[in-house]
C-alpha cells in the first residue's frame, strides 16, 4: 500500500454542495495527518538499516581508535605526574585532568589498568579523602536494650509497639478511604463516562460493519480460481490486521481497492456516521503519534543521541556524517598531542600554559 493512498479517501465538494461541512473538513484533515504520520514511520523503516550500517562500519571503529589513543595519553600524563620536577599546583592540575579523562574513558569501556590510574588520582582529590566511618547496623542497640529488659518491661515494650502499629494501620486505612472518596465519580463524571462508553461502542460497531462487508467479499471460498483465491487470502490478511488495529482508514482504503465503495460513497456519508468515523480516526492519529515517539526514543537510546538533539528520518544520516568527521578531527589532534607529550618537558610547558589559560581545551572529543 502506498503511503499516499489515504489521499483517495479525502472528500471533495460535489455538484450539489459548494462547500464541505465541518465534519467533512475534519475528516479530510485527519486523513491528511494520518498520511503524514505513516510517511514518517515508513521513512524511519527505510533509513534505519542504512544508518546502522554506517554507524557500525564507520563510527564505531573511530570510537575504538579514539578510546585507545585517549588511554595512551592518560598513561603518558600519569608517567609525567610520577616523575619529579612538577610543582604542587602543577601536580594538582595534572591529577585532576587525569581523573576527568580516565572517568570519561571508563564510562565507555572497562580497563583494569586505567581503573587503577583513575582510583589513584580520584582518591587524591577532596572527594577521595572523605571515607565514611562504618555505621552500626540499624536496630543493633535496640536488640541490646531488649536483652536488658525484665519480663514485665519487655511485655510493656511489645504492647506499646503493637499499639503504635495499630495506630499506623488505622491512619493508613483512613487515608485510603479518603482517596476512595475523592475518586467517587460525581453524576456529571458518571454521565460523561457513559457517553464515552456509548461512543466507543458505536465506533466498534462502525469498524465491525466495514470488516464484515470486506470479509464477505473476500472470503477465499468465493474465489473463482486458484489465483483469485491467493489474491483474496492476501487481502483478507490485510483486512484482519487492520481490524485488529482498529485501523478505520486502512479498512476504507481496502474497500476502495476492491471497489466495494467509491469516493462518491465516502462523500455521501451521513453526518452522524462521519462524526463516528472522525472519532476513530482521531484515536488512530494519537496511536500513530505514540508509535512515532516510541520509534524515535528507541533510536536515540540505541545510538546514544541526546534528547536535546532534534532527529528526523531525513537528517540522521547527515548528523552521523558530522559525528564521523568530528571524530576524525579529534583523532588527528590526539595523535599530534601524543607525539608531543612523549617528551615530559612538553607536559610541563603545557601545564604552565594551562595556568595562564584556564579555559584551554581538554583532550576528549566533544560529541
Amino acid at each position: 500500500m502506498t503511503a499516499r493512498r489515504g489521499a483517495a479517501i479525502a472528500i471533495a465538494p460535489g455538484h450539489e454542495t459548494a462547500r464541505l461541512s465541518d465534519a467533512q473538513k475534519t475528516f479530510n484533515t485527519l486523513v491528511e495527518r494520518i498520511d503524514k504520520r505513516r510517511e514518517r514511520l515508513a521513512a524511519w523503516d527505510a533509513v534505519t538499516p542504512a544508518f546502522q550500517k554506517k554507524f557500525v562500519d564507520a563510527l564505531l571503529p573511530l570510537e575504538r581508535e579514539s578510546t585507545a589513543l585517549r588511554t595512551r595519553l592518560i598513561h603518558l600524563l600519569d608517567d609525567a605526574f610520577l616523575r619529579s620536577g612538577l610543582s604542587k599546583a602543577e601536580q594538582r592540575t595534572l591529577s585532576d585532568l587525569i581523573a576527568d579523562m580516565a572517568r570519561d574513558v571508563l564510562d565507555a569501556a572497562d580497563d583494569a589498568a586505567l581503573q587503577r590510574v583513575y582510583d589513584r588520582h580520584h582518591a587524591s582529590g577532596p572527594a577521595g579523602s572523605a571515607a565514611a566511618d562504618p555505621q552500626p547496623a540499624p536496630g543493633a542497640d535496640a536488640a541490646d536494650d531488649l536483652d536488658a529488659l525484665s519480663p514485665d518491661e519487655l511485655a510493656q515494650r511489645l504492647q506499646a509497639e503493637l499499639d503504635a502499629q495499630f495506630e499506623r494501620d488505622m491512619a493508613a486505612h483512613a487515608a485510603r478511604e479518603a482517596q476512595r472518596a475523592k475518586r467517587r465519580k460525581t453524576p456529571k463524571q458518571t454521565a460523561a463516562q457513559a457517553r464515552a462508553e456509548a461512543e466507543q461502542a458505536e465506533s466498534s460497531k462502525s469498524i465491525r460493519e466495514i470488516y464484515r462487508k470486506l470479509a464477505s467479499a473476500l472470503h477465499p471460498d468465493r474465489a473463482t480460481d486458484p489465483h483469485d483465491q491467493e489474491r483474496k487470502t492476501a487481502l483478507m490478511q490485510r483486512v484482519n490486521h487492520a481490524y485488529a488495529k482498529r485501523n478505520l482508514l486502512q479498512l476504507l482504503e481496502l474497500q476502495l481497492e476492491i471497489e466495494q465503495i467509491d469516493r462518491h460513497a465516502i462523500a455521501g456519508l451521513g453526518e452522524a456516521r462521519l462524526t463516528r468515523y472522525n472519532g476513530i480516526l482521531d484515536e488512530q492519529l494519537r496511536e500513530l503519534d505514540r508509535e512515532i515517539e516510541h520509534v524515535e526514543n528507541d533510536f536515540r537510546r540505541t545510538y546514544g543521541i541526546a534528547p536535546s538533539v532534534k532527529i528526523a528520518p531525513d537528517t540522521v544520516v547527515r548528523l552521523l556524517a558530522r559525528d564521523i568527521a568530528g571524530m576524525q578531527r579529534s583523532i588527528q589532534d590526539l595523535t599530534v598531542t601524543l607525539r608531543e607529550f612523549e617528551d615530559p618537558d612538553n607536559v610541563r610547558r603545557w601545564l604552565k600554559e594551562m595556568k595562564r589559560r584556564p579555559a584551554s581545551a581538554r583532550f576528549d572529543e566533544d560529541r
